[in-house]
Formats: C-alpha cells, sequence, structure tokens
C-alpha cells in the first residue's frame, strides 16, 4: 500500500484532483513552448516532466528531498531538473527564468510576500507567472471545511492583491470541477455557465462553486485564456478498470483461469 497523505498529488491517484491538476498544466502549455520553466512545489515531477515536452528547460524544486530524489529517478530527461528549495528560497540565478508555474503552494505556507519577491528575483524582466490557490469563501466557510495541510488560505481580494502588488498586468481564472469535467473560465464570466442535473421525473439547477482561482500574471502584455474544458474521461476510465481489477470477483476469476492461460502459452 502506497503511503499517501491525500494531499500531494501522485500519478497512482484517479480522483477529480488529478483532472484539475492536469487541467492547469494544459493552461500552462500554451505558455511554454522553447521557454525555460520553474515548476516551484514540483511534488512527484508528473507536471515537471509534461511540461519538458515542449519546455526548452524545465525546474522542479520541491522543499521535500525525497520527493525530490524520487522524481530524479522517475523522470530522467536532457531537459529536466529536480532541486531541493522552498517558495521563498528558490535555488535558482536571477533573472534565468521565462514562466513560473506554482499550483496549490500559496496555501501551504504563510511568506506570501517572500514568495512574491523571489519570482520576480528569477522571472526575466517580461516573465509570466501561472499561479493557482484555493478561494477560501468557497474551498472552506461555505463547505464548513477545514484542510489540516493548509498553513494560510486567501480570500479572492487577497490573491487579486497579492498579484497586483507584484506585477502590472493579471487576468483572474476561476476553476470548478462537474462530473468528471474540469471548467476554467474568466472569473467575470464565472455566473455565466448554469449547470442543470436530473432524470425524467425532475430537472434542477446546480450551484458549482469555483473552490480554485487560477492568476497569469505579466509586467507585459500576454495572451488571456477563454473558457476551456479538461475532459476527464480517461482518468475516470482508468479509475474503473482498477477498481474492476481490485475486486474480488476479477482476483477469484484470475487465480481459477491462471492455469489454462498457463498451459495455453506451454502449448502455443
Amino acid at each position: 500500500m502506497k503511503n499517501w497523505t491525500g494531499e500531494r498529488l501522485e500519478t497512482f491517484i484517479l480522483t477529480r484532483d488529478a483532472i484539475e491538476h492536469l487541467h492547469r498544466y494544459a493552461i500552462a502549455s500554451n505558455y511554454i513552448e522553447d521557454k525555460v520553466v520553474l515548476d516551484i512545489a514540483s511534488g512527484e515531477g508528473y507536471g515537471s516532466n509534461l511540461m519538458s515536452e515542449k519546455a526548452s528547460f524545465v525546474y522542479g524544486v520541491d522543499i521535500d528531498s525525497s520527493t525530490v530524489d524520487k522524481a530524479k529517478l522517475k523522470y530522467k530527461k536532457e531537459n529536466l531538473e529536480f532541486r531541493i528549495g522552498s517558495a521563498n528560497k528558490i535555488p535558482i540565478e536571477n533573472n534565468s527564468i521565462d514562466v513560473v508555474i506554482s499550483f496549490e503552494t500559496l496555501e501551504h505556507h504563510d511568506k506570501h510576500e517572500e514568495m512574491m519577491l523571489e519570482i520576480k528575483r528569477v522571472l526575466k524582466s517580461n516573465g509570466l507567472l501561472i499561479i493557482s490557490t484555493p478561494d477560501k469563501l468557497y474551498y472552506s466557510d461555505v463547505r464548513n471545511f477545514k484542510n489540516e495541510f493548509h498553513i494560510k488560505e486567501l480570500y479572492k481580494d487577497e490573491f487579486v492583491n497579492l498579484m497586483f502588488d507584484n506585477f502590472n498586468r493579471m487576468q483572474l481564472l476561476t476553476q470548478v470541477y462537474c462530473n468528471g469535467a474540469s471548467i476554467i473560465q474568466k472569473e467575470s464570466d464565472q455566473n455565466g455557465i448554469k449547470v442543470f442535473s436530473g432524470n425524467y421525473s425532475k430537472i434542477t439547477d446546480n450551484v458549482v462553486s469555483p473552490l480554485y482561482l487560477i492568476a497569469i500574471a505579466c509586467d507585459c502584455d500576454f495572451e488571456e485564456q477563454k473558457t476551456s474544458i479538461f475532459d476527464g474521461g480517461k482518468i475516470n476510465e482508468k479509475k474503473t478498470e482498477e477498481r474492476v481489477r481490485n475486486s474480488n470477483s476479477y482476483k477469484m476469476g484470475h487465480v481459477i483461469l491462471f492455469p489454462f492461460k498457463l498451459l495455453k502459452r506451454i502449448f502455443k
């Protein structure tokens, strides 16, 4: 059994968290082609690895040394490097990064200003930041939910102020999850999508709150994002396959059929 706390996303996780994170990296892919990218709190390393397919070079930085060691073993590419470091002490040279990515990092510490200063230090003058964090209103307050791993969550206005305190331009996006799909759209359009559900007897309106905020920030012009949808079908299919493989009936069937499969291979 894998020792998983439920907070750090890893590639054996096939839940809405995977769909939401993959959608964020899909958004990031629009800005990183032939760029030098820094992935802060890179964790298991799957996101850094994904971005290395388009970027010229990717640095994955994480505070946990054992996690960094595992990422180095799992993902080996000439344009991908993992380093130990924290959000407020980034082991990267000044003015060397084109795009900084930081997904679900802010809420895990209270050094937000220090983190922004470090990001500004490593970014080139025309560098771009793509950063996400839970909206405290919908993530915690409305749901009466407490995440034990979160140190300091931000409300939307606090997040916006943090961005504009450090960058001249910013696009604010929201992210919602609905029945296997992630939707990212402009914050100003977040009420533009209506969700219905029901059956032959009754159809109702659903309120789907945007749990996450995403900011794209820069000191120069950049291409803003339109509404996008990540289809979680492949993740959910794989989840179903895993559930079937782990079922008692599947395991029993495998035991019963194994001798016949073995004989078939022998006399093939």
